[in-house]
C-alpha cells in the first residue's frame, strides 16, 4: 500500500458515529466537527477539507480566489484511469475544481490570503493549477501589501503532468521570492501529510513554519528510505515532534489553538509595515 492510499480518506458513509484510529474511542462525529476533527480523548487530528480549513481560521465572509484557473490534461495521460476521468471524479467527489483553494478573508482582525490544500483531490497533488494558483496568490499579496498563509497536505508532484508538475516546484518558489523581497509575511502549516516536491518547495519556505502534531512530513516516505539506505529508522521519523528537535519546523500547534497562534504571531511581527510614504511595503 503506497503512502497516498494509506492517507487517503474513506468515503464518508451516513453515520453519526467514528472511531479513533489512534485510541480506538467512538466519537460523535458533530461533537468531533466541533472539536475541529480532534479526537478529545488522544489528541489525533482527523484530516479536514479544504472549506472545514478555511473557516476554521477565517472569521465570517470570505472571498474564494482564482477558481477560473481549471486543470486540464497537456500529456494526454492514461493509465488505468485517464486522467480527464481522474479529474473529474475528484471533483464530483470533493466539490472542489483543483487540489488548492484560494481564499482572501479577515483572521481575527488581521486581513489574510489563505491557500488550503485538500488531500482527498489526488492526494492533494501539485499539478500546474496548483502552481499556478498559489503564484498568483504570491503576486496578490505582494501587490496589497497582506499576509500570506498557506495550509498544507500532499503526496507531492501529479504525475499525470509529468514535467510540467516539477516545473511548478521552481515557480512556487521563486512566488515566495516574491513576498520575501517585498517583506511580506508567509506562514506555512504542515500537516498530515506533507512529502514530496512540495515540502522541497513552498512548504519548507515560510518565515514561520508550524506543523500540526505527529504529521508527516519529509520527501520520500519512510518505506522508501529504510529500502534505500538499509537501515532501521529511528522512532518517530519525518514526524512534526521529530522535525521540531532537528530545527526543520518552527513549532508545533494543535489545531485548536492553530487561529490564535497565528493572530499572535502576524502582530508580533515587526519585519513588515505598511510606509508611510504610501509607496510600498518595507
Amino acid at each position: 500500500m503506497g503512502i497516498l492510499d494509506r492517507f487517503r480518506r474513506k468515503p464518508q458513509q451516513e453515520s453519526l458515529w467514528t472511531k479513533c484510529p489512534d485510541c480506538k474511542t467512538i466519537l460523535y462525529i458533530p461533537e468531533l466537527q466541533k472539536n475541529l476533527k480532534v479526537c478529545p480523548n488522544c489528541g489525533y487530528h482527523f484530516q479536514m477539507g479544504a472549506f472545514e480549513r478555511i473557516s476554521s481560521l477565517l472569521d465570517g465572509t470570505y472571498e474564494v480566489l482564482f477558481e477560473n484557473v481549471l486543470p486540464d490534461d497537456p500529456l494526454k495521460f492514461k493509465d488505468t484511469k485517464p486522467y480527464k476521468d481522474r479529474l473529474k471524479q475528484a471533483q464530483e467527489q470533493t466539490k472542489l475544481t483543483e487540489a488548492m483553494v484560494v481564499a482572501r478573508g479577515s483572521l481575527v482582525d488581521q486581513e489574510i490570503i489563505l491557500t488550503v490544500m485538500d488531500f482527498e483531490f489526488i492526494g492533494g497533488s501539485m499539478g500546474s493549477v496548483v502552481g499556478e494558483r498559489f503564484y498568483r496568490a504570491c503576486l496578490l499579496a505582494v501587490k496589497e501589501g497582506i499576509p500570506l498563509i498557506s495550509v498544507i497536505t500532499s503526496g507531492g508532484a501529479r504525475m499525470q503532468e509529468g514535467i510540467i508538475s516539477l516545473m511548478q516546484m521552481a515557480r512556487t518558489s521563486m512566488a515566495v521570492g516574491f513576498l520575501n523581497n517585498s517583506g511580506v509575511p508567509y506562514i506555512t502549516v504542515l500537516t498530515d501529510p506533507t512529502m514530496g516536491g512540495v515540502s522541497a518547495s513552498f512548504a519548507f519556505l515560510g518565515d514561520i513554519i508550524i506543523a500540526e502534531p505527529k504529521a508527516l512530513i519529509g520527501f520520500a516516505g519512510p518505506r522508501v528510505i529504510e529500502q534505500t539506505i538499509k537501515q532501521q529508522l529511528p522512532e518517530g521519523f519525518q514526524r512534526a515532534e521529530f522535525l521540531l528537535k532537528k530545527g526543520m519546523v518552527d513549532m508545533v500547534i494543535d489545531r485548536r489553538q492553530l487561529k490564535s497562534t497565528l493572530h499572535r504571531l502576524l502582530k508580533m511581527s515587526t519585519f513588515w509595515r505598511k510606509a508611510k510614504d504610501g509607496k510600498g511595503y518595507a
